[in-house]
């Protein structure tokens, strides 16, 4: 018997007019000649995005979800080279200092997924500075929201340069240069073009790294691997975690389009995986990558309660028998 605990990623179809990641673009910022007031205006959408983010997480409580993925938008420019003189943490104190309050009182797993430009095995300088530079803030916004940093960033291994041998070593070369604290903070997900799941768990083992299964991406690309004999060694990664093995499930679009996200999740894909795993490992956080988010969420949770093989414990976790 294993429980399952859904989550869903960075914001709601069914709570209306609450983005967590409204922006501003470069050129919109310089079309403003007050630089001051642009770095305001700047500052008053990232409170207006934390502001949401808590809307959010009261969403969640009322909906029996305790595991959500926070939009990495949160600050629009806070890492532009033309901005880096700018102290955005400051001025959202009041807004961190909200959602802390509120996850004290109320626990969830909160983490990220920073965008595709957080490439660590980069042989370009200016591409890991940029990388280095985007998880530390992503580490400072977990500190000041309250959050143990200590694996709460997913992200891909990066490109294959079209040697995925030396495109590995690169990574471990790579990951020499990151504080400990960073290192500590990051979770290494496998990918649906480049890195197998086979090739994510070799950097796992050899770095110490948790490492997040990705269903679908693996039914997608996986090398002519399955996946069932690697799962052991998924759940070992994160056997010095003190969080429970994390995954990602989402269902292909269509035949045409297997990459893509569909609106929702397949439920009958979703068994098949859980019932080859269920008591491997006490409980499973499953976060949902579909573009109908926590919408998503209910459907599957409504679709699951016709199978004999489960047992509901609230609106967004179950037993899987």
């Amino acid at each position: 018997m294993t429980v399952v605990r859904l989550g869903y990623v960075a914001m709601s179809t069914l709570v209306k007019h609450c983005s967590p990641s409204q922006t501003m673009t470069f050129a919109q910022f310089k079309r403003l000649k007050d630089r001051e007031a642009a770095i305001r205006k700047l500052e008053r959408i990232a409170l207006s995005n934390l502001a949401n983010c808590l809307r959010l997480l009261r969403h969640n409580l009322a909906n029996d979800i305790r595991f959500f993925r926070f939009s990495s938008r949160l600050i629009p420019l806070a890492n532009h080279e033309e901005l880096t003189d700018w102290d955005y943490i400051s001025p959202l104190e009041e807004g961190f200092k909200d959602i802390a309050a509120f996850l004290r009182e109320h626990p969830a797993r909160i983490d990220f997924h920073p965008d595709h430009f957080v490439v660590l095995n980069t042989n370009k300088q200016d591409i890991l500075k940029t990388t280095i530079q985007t998880l530390s803030m992503h580490y400072r916004m977990l500190k000041e929201m309250g959050i143990p940093p200590l694996h709460r960033c997913v992200i891909h291994i990066g490109g294959g340069y079209k040697d995925k041998e030396k495109a590995l070593e690169m990574f471990i070369h790579n990951w020499g240069y990151l504080p400990r604290k960073l290192q500590e903070m990051i979770m290494l997900e496998n990918d649906d073009t480049t890195f197998t799941i086979k090739e994510a768990l070799y950097l796992c083992e050899k770095l110490g790294i948790p490492c997040v299964f990705d269903y679908h991406h693996h039914l997608a690309h996986n090398g002519g691997e399955g996946w069932e004999e690697e799962w052991e060694r998924v759940v070992r990664t994160w056997s010095f975690s003190p969080l429970p093995i994390k995954m990602h499930i989402s269902s292909p679009k269509s035949e045409k389009e297997f990459r893509a996200h569909a609106g929702y999740i397949d439920s009958r894909m979703f068994l098949e995986f859980l019932r080859k795993v269920k008591g491997s490992v006490p409980e499973i956080d499953c976060m949902i990558e579909a573009k109908e988010k926590d919408a998503a969420l209910f459907k599957l949770m409504k679709d699951l309660r016709k199978e004999a093989s489960i047992e509901i414990i609230d609106q967004a976790s179950f037993r899987i028998k």
